[in-house]
């Protein structure tokens, strides 16, 4: 009896041991399950930190690179191509001979303008020694005061035509010095559409191509078309890079020189015309150009990434994460959209931005930053 007693007591109290370790275990996984509950109830976030323009970004774009100076050169005198000096590559000075034309039919209109000249004079002296010889007469009995008169007029109408006369010559003979065809400017001949003996035609485009072209590239102009957004940004004498294909990883450094000052309907944006150097020849007018613009940067603003933003009823906000762990939410102005990341007003450098916020996160709610990871805008632009 004394055994079956003593087994009993053994038997409850381990089974009040068994029920005591249930309610342990079962009183530490409700306060786990809990813990666990609220600590997944925070949201996790992560933050961006804002980067200071110290010095303004630099806006992409395409653009074109044009000769500087560019003169497609035409004949002025009818005749035959009689020979040329330069062919396309050639690098010319001004008034350095192109091309000589001949001009047979132009010769002999100006012997004959030049003979017509001689004959004209001619009458105009006799005519001038016949009205002072009536001139002289005059108040004599022999000649009429309107003969007298007549004399001179026909003087005076002589003498007319030896000035147009003249007028034909000079005209004839400047023409006929355009048989040299000459350089404009300094620069490369990148063009040459006529050969010896070829049929020439003065005139303009409706005759046909130009007899030569020639360009200044030692310097050229650069043609980009900036956003309207960006066009308050541009300053005259501002600075520019620019890079081409055919010179991968080199920068060529570019000035603003002038603006159109109107947007273009169609693509809307407005011209900007730059120049660059080329005296070393590197740089092909006519062809693409990646450019940069150097636009300065606002003393007050910051990048952020633009997946932090916030359109808000109240407006654009960013959420900022506090010292107490707590979101505060921001307005903000967009100054330039980056694409990838945007320049604001409203933050300050040290202010800690959430990057890609919850929806429904509001000020006031706490948060924990996951696992200390940051997001650095500069990776994001």
């Amino acid at each position: 009896m004394r055994s079956l007693r003593t087994a009993g007591i053994v038997a409850s109290v381990a089974a009040i041991g068994i029920v005591t370790i249930g309610v342990m275990q079962r009183a530490r996984s409700s306060n786990e399950l809990r813990e666990w509950t609220e600590a997944n109830a925070v949201p996790s976030v992560v933050v961006a930190e804002p980067k200071a323009l110290g010095i303004g970004n630099g806006l992409q774009l395409p653009g074109r690179l044009e000769a500087f100076s560019n003169a497609p050169i035409y004949a002025r005198a009818d005749g035959y191509l009689k020979t040329w000096y330069a062919d396309i590559g050639t690098e010319v000075k001004a008034g350095d001979l192109l091309a000589l034309i001949e001009t047979p039919d132009l010769d002999q209109q100006l012997a004959q303008a030049r003979a017509n000249l001689l004959r004209v004079e001619a009458d105009a002296r006799l005519a001038e020694t016949t009205a002072k010889r009536w001139q002289a007469m005059l108040g004599t009995e022999a000649v009429s005061t309107q003969e007298v008169d007549e004399k001179a007029g026909d003087y005076a109408a002589k003498k007319a035509a030896v000035i147009a006369a003249r007028a034909a010559v000079d005209t004839l003979a400047a023409t006929q010095g355009f048989r040299r065809i000459v350089a404009p400017f300094d620069g490369v001949v990148t063009s040459r559409s006529t050969d010896i003996g070829a049929l020439i035609s003065a005139g303009t485009s409706n005759n046909g191509p130009a007899l030569f072209t020639v360009a200044n590239t030692r310097k050229l102009r650069v043609y980009v078309q900036v956003p309207q957004s960006y066009m308050p940004s541009i300053k005259l004498g501002g600075e520019a890079e620019l890079s081409v294909p055919e010179h991968a990883g080199r920068k060529f450094k570019a000035t603003i020189q002038s603006a159109a000052g109107t947007i273009n309907a169609r693509s809307g944006g407005g011209l900007v015309q730059l120049v660059v150097d080329n005296a070393d020849g590197s740089l092909l007018a006519g062809g693409y150009a990646d450019v940069k613009l150097l636009l300065p940067a606002n003393a007050n603003g910051v990048a952020i990434p633009a997946s932090s933003l916030i359109f808000a009823r109240e407006g654009l906000q960013v959420a900022t994460l506090g010292p107490d762990s707590k979101v505060l939410m921001k307005p903000i102005h967009i100054d330039r959209d980056m694409g990838k990341s945007v320049e604001v007003t409203g933050l300050q450098v040290h202010d800690r931005v959430i990057d890609n916020p919850p929806e429904s996160l509001a000020s006031g709610d706490r948060v924990q930053l996951a696992a200390e990871k940051k997001t650095d805008v500069a990776n994001k632009s």
